[in-house]
């Protein structure tokens, strides 16, 4: 996972860059708002930032409230850094739409809890995006199935959207997931054993009358 973070304060920022590094994590690290928009804004942005508050050019409010509208599927987890006394730049930074918040200087397992917690929320966010897609595409087949099929009253063959006639499960199987298992229903059942009894009682009487 690729990590953002961004703050002007040189040793802050390469002792963050550091850590993550070493737990394994590919980070992009800027120095200004600026350049930390220009990253977020980008087709390959980073899913995880760590942005300071008191940032040049843009600050670390500003930046969630610009990345929060952005038009993206999985929008990515802002962890914003702040003072240790500074509850108030929380909550603000709560309402611009910051994720988490970790306080300076920062504790080694806290920073590597929050990010794991990012990591984690980032991982179901892409699972529910994937199941979404995949409602999507099957409510896509149900309503190529909505129509009136054209089906044979003699043979029950059903005529696709090329004009070409096929059997009912070969249909159903190209545009569903269903899956068919050739059974028969009592009805059926009752209506074939009468038919073999009918033709047994016939055969009985014909090969009676012969002999």
């Amino acid at each position: 996972m690729n990590i953002l973070i961004a703050d002007d304060d040189p040793v802050s920022r390469r002792i963050l860059e550091e850590t993550l590094v070493n737990w394994g994590y590919e980070v992009s690290a800027t120095a200004d708002g600026r350049a930390a928009w220009d990253v977020l804004r980008a087709a390959d942005a980073p899913s995880l930032a760590i942005l300071d508050i008191m940032m040049p050019e843009i600050d670390g409010l500003e930046l969630c409230r610009k990345v929060r509208q952005l038009p993206c599927a999985t929008p990515p987890y802002l962890i914003l850094l702040t003072a240790m006394n500074s509850k108030d730049d929380v909550v603000r930074g709560i309402l611009a739409g910051a994720n988490d918040y970790l306080t300076k200087p920062f504790h080694r397992d806290e920073l590597r809890a929050r990010v794991g917690v990012g990591a984690q929320m980032l991982s179901l966010q892409k699972t529910l995006a994937e199941r979404v897609r995949d409602l999507e595409e099957a409510l896509d087949k149900v309503k190529q199935l909505r129509g009136m099929l054209p089906i044979c009253s003699y043979c029950m063959k059903v005529r696709d959207d090329h004009d070409y006639w096929q059997k009912v499960e070969d249909y159903f199987s190209e545009h569903t997931d269903v899956q068919f298992s050739h059974s028969i229903c009592p009805d059926c059942y009752a209506r074939v054993a009468l038919e073999r009894e009918e033709s047994r009682t016939r055969e009985h009487v014909q090969g009676a009358r012969q002999a």
